[in-house]
């Protein structure tokens, strides 16, 4: 007998109301993250990473509509009360945001704000307690001297121990599942490996389900066991990451490959997508990567490709297998698309 996901997400559906009508941002997704597992969610900004991911913590505006299921160890999230929702955001769903120095309360301490995280699930812990588990907390992420630093302030603290910090912060109560959005964002490589290194120890230490949500590629590829690609709203390629890396088969995803640098190829240029990211309040009929994709046809501008089996992959592509024939063709380059 198969064993439920740790996290089931089935046709997750999220817009928002505007003077112009309901914008769809996530368009009916449909993803897993399994028990220890690290899965990687990718693509460009306004891709609709982030607001899957908000939408079904409860983070959203009010202006959002969330619609599907998300199903934590066959728990509904989506619909339940406030309240309940708050009892499992933080205890046992960690949330790494975008950037720690908007996310931290610039006027408390950090270890308050660590201590606060802990006792808001459990107020049987005293705050002398809770203040020596932020301690060990700043020192389970590699935070030096943590007995002094959980007396400082978040801007006392670089970029990388801040985000250090809201690691911390996340796992304060051991969640079964954490959600990491571009945790690396505007560090330099040698500070987005310790950050990695971080969560790679705390996933094989507490075992945990990390959704791991980045533009980089490269950290997906050292990091996830699955990958979700996501394109305008909608998942178009997904599978486990040697296969989405040494097999692609969408269009967009071996653009987005095409488009990182080669460190044996030297002089080779570096070859980017054609165009941008559709708008969402006026979205392309069709698959909506028709307008940048250099295999398009007829049938790319009407019809919107369902993800299917394709190979070792799941994509969304009418033309998927004639795109593996046809790998010389640059598939971020825009080909005959305005007939």
């Amino acid at each position: 007998m198969a064993t439920e996901p740790l996290l089931a997400i089935r046709d997750l559906r999220v817009s928002f109301a505007t003077r112009s009508g309901l914008v769809e941002a996530v368009a009916g997704i449909d993803v897993d993250v399994e028990e220890g597992r690290v899965l990687g969610v990718v693509g460009e900004s306004g891709s609709g990473k982030s607001v899957s991911m908000m939408g079904v913590l409860g983070l959203l505006p009010r202006s959002a509509v969330v619609t599907g299921s998300a199903r934590l160890r066959g728990q509904e999230l989506l619909g339940i009360a406030p309240r309940a929702l708050q009892a499992i955001r933080g205890a046992r769903i960690g949330m790494i945001f975008q950037d720690p120095l908007t996310a931290l309360n610039p006027v408390l301490r950090v270890g308050q704000q660590i201590v606060e995280a802990v006792r808001i699930h459990d107020r049987s812990i005293s705050r002398k307690a809770a203040l020596a588990r932020a301690i060990d907390l700043l020192d389970l992420v590699s935070i030096p001297q943590p007995r002094e630093r959980v007396q400082q302030y978040p801007h006392e603290f670089s970029g990388g121990m801040r985000q250090r910090a809201m690691i911390a912060m996340a796992v304060a109560n051991e969640p079964e599942l954490l959600i990491a959005d571009e945790p690396t964002t505007a560090l330099d490589v040698t500070v987005q490996a310790q950050i990695l290194e971080v969560l790679e120890e705390l996933r094989t230490r507490l075992g945990i389900g990390l959704i791991l949500i980045t533009h980089d590629l490269g950290v997906v590829a050292g990091t996830a066991d699955t990958v979700a690609v996501m394109y305008a709203g909608r998942i178009v390629e997904r599978g486990e990451v040697d296969a989405i890396f040494d097999h692609p088969h969408h269009p967009y995803t071996r653009g987005l490959l095409a488009a990182l640098p080669k460190l044996d190829a030297d002089d080779a240029p570096l070859v980017g997508i054609e165009g941008r990211p559709p708008s969402l309040r006026e979205p392309p009929s069709g698959c909506a990567f028709h307008p940048r994709c250099g295999l398009a046809e007829a049938r790319c501008r009407v019809e919107r490709p369902a993800l299917r089996h394709v190979g070792s992959t799941s994509c969304a592509c009418h033309l998927a297998e004639a795109a593996d024939r046809r790998r010389d063709v640059p598939a971020g380059h825009a080909m005959d698309a305005g007939k």
